[in-house]
């Protein structure tokens, strides 16, 4: 699709050697051609007006007006009266179209893709309106780079937030604005590199892949951590060695379990005895449905966690807005190689951001949101029972994805490949292992973005997939 210009033509890259014996009408239409059969030029693009193109190129307009005139008849350009003058259909080759980019799943009927939020549910007309009045309210000094901590009205704003809605001691100086969680991550690593930190450790299952990939750009080595149902296991990471650690204490990614009480406390005082610090990755905490609100760990002990939140899940992922909750000592560091990585984040969207949450339309919409994943929470517990009795469902006290316990000889990935021959989207429980084993065979069922009719007939075709029927 060829861009399309409002009111002015895009400048037309002709350069004219006036000392040549080519002819200088010559020289245009062979640049023209030229553009067009590179594909420099694409097919419905306008050209400059003959008038506007004389004067940038210091030639006559009938000379242009010629050029254009054979172009037309080589059938390279169309003209209509109110269009202006194109690039015609069939000027050039078809482009064949671009492959998809890496990585990119096919859209399915029923995808059970995790760590999806709604998308259709976002709230356009509450952002657009936020936008309006962040514009209209921002100083003038506010478009320049700024401080690279991130906007001090969002910074504001989202320890507010945090201290109100997450008991944490969130502190608008120890507070860095990010563009989402794989920034927050990579930067902390980074700064606890600097700080002497060689490894960090992670929960396992997890998320190895994103870890992975941070801690070698920060030059750090990974570690996992086994899970149970209490959460991470805090003699096994002391016997790791490493001085830094990655969890999701809220809500285990992928498992769903809380980190029981008496583990927060062990891993606090496994922080303080070995001059360690704590990753907590607060991804979908304001999701919840079965259980009282889980305070962040960063409240515990604020001089030792860093608390990574977005509104990735709770607005959308591509926002790339989020804040980091930081250590005193750490602070400087982290903001360090917050300026050089990108000098701040897009300061309009923090403000934007900003201005939601204190209207409280962003509350209103999270509480939107909770109704409506409770609803699609119900109905794959209903689809399941109906369709795939016997098969447990665990970690649906919170966030929007629930765990599938696959009985006894079920292959994980003959199921998630026979599923997908029937359009349902699966995904292994291996994925989120260190190991990639696929035993036991589990499934991770996100249904943030799957509509309740969508989850009922999905889980009705693979139900015997399941089962093992």
């Amino acid at each position: 699709m060829s861009p399309e210009w409002a009111n002015v033509s895009p400048d037309l890259p002709v350069v004219l050697d006036r000392a040549s014996d080519e002819p200088l009408r010559s020289q245009l239409e062979r640049q023209v051609r030229e553009a067009i059969r590179t594909r420099r030029l694409r097919v419905g693009e306008r050209l400059p007006p003959s008038r506007e193109l004389a004067g940038t190129l210091g030639l006559s307009r009938g000379l242009v007006q010629e050029a254009y005139a054979q172009l037309r008849a080589e059938g390279y350009l169309t003209a209509r009266v109110g269009s202006g003058t194109r690039v015609a259909a069939g000027a050039c080759p078809p482009a064949a179209p671009p492959p998809p980019p890496a990585g990119t799943p096919p859209r399915l009927p029923a995808d059970f893709r995790w760590g999806v939020p709604d998308l259709s549910a976002f709230p356009l007309a509450d952002w657009l309106w936020a936008v309006r009045e962040a514009g209209r309210r921002m100083p003038v000094a506010d478009l320049d780079y700024g401080d690279p901590r991130g906007s001090a009205v969002l910074r504001e704003v989202v320890a507010g937030y945090a201290r109100r809605l997450r008991a944490a001691a969130a502190d608008p100086e120890h507070t860095v604005i990010c563009s989402g969680y794989a920034q927050g991550l990579s930067l902390a690593l980074q700064a606890l590199a600097r700080g002497g930190v060689r490894s960090v450790a992670y929960e396992d299952p997890g998320s190895p892949a994103s870890v992975r990939a941070a801690a070698a750009a920060a030059g750090l080595e990974t570690v996992p951590v086994p899970v149970d149902e209490r959460g991470i296991d805090v003699g096994a990471l002391a016997a790791t060695g490493a001085r830094a650690v990655v969890v999701t204490p809220a809500h285990q990614w992928p498992t769903g379990v809380v980190l029981g009480p008496e583990r927060r406390l062990a891993l606090i005082e496994w922080a303080a005895g070995h001059d360690a610090f704590v990753i907590e990755d607060d991804y979908d905490a304001e999701f919840r449905y079965d259980r009282e609100p889980v305070g962040a760990l960063q409240g515990l002990a604020a001089d030792r966690v860093v608390s990574i939140s977005t509104v990735s899940k709770s607005l959308a992922p591509a926002l790339r807005i989020g804040w980091l909750l930081c250590p005193p000592a750490l602070t400087e560091t982290l903001v360090s190689v917050k300026h050089v990585s990108d000098r701040g984040s897009p300061v309009l969207d923090q403000l934007a951001l900003a201005r939601m949450i204190e209207s409280g339309r962003f509350d209103r919409h999270l509480r939107r949101m909770r109704t409506t994943y409770s609803a699609r929470r119900t109905a794959l517990v209903t689809a399941l029972r109906e369709h795939a009795p016997g098969v447990a469902v665990t970690g649906l006290a919170a966030g929007f994805h629930a765990v599938a316990h696959l009985g006894e000889g079920a292959d994980e990935r003959t199921v998630t490949a026979a599923a997908r021959a029937r359009s349902v989207g699966l995904y292994g429980m291996s994925a989120c292992r260190t190991s990639q084993s696929p035993a036991p065979a589990q499934l991770v069922l996100g249904f943030g973005n799957v509509g309740e009719r969508a989850i009922s007939a999905g889980i009705a075709a693979v139900g015997d997939l399941l089962t093992g029927g």
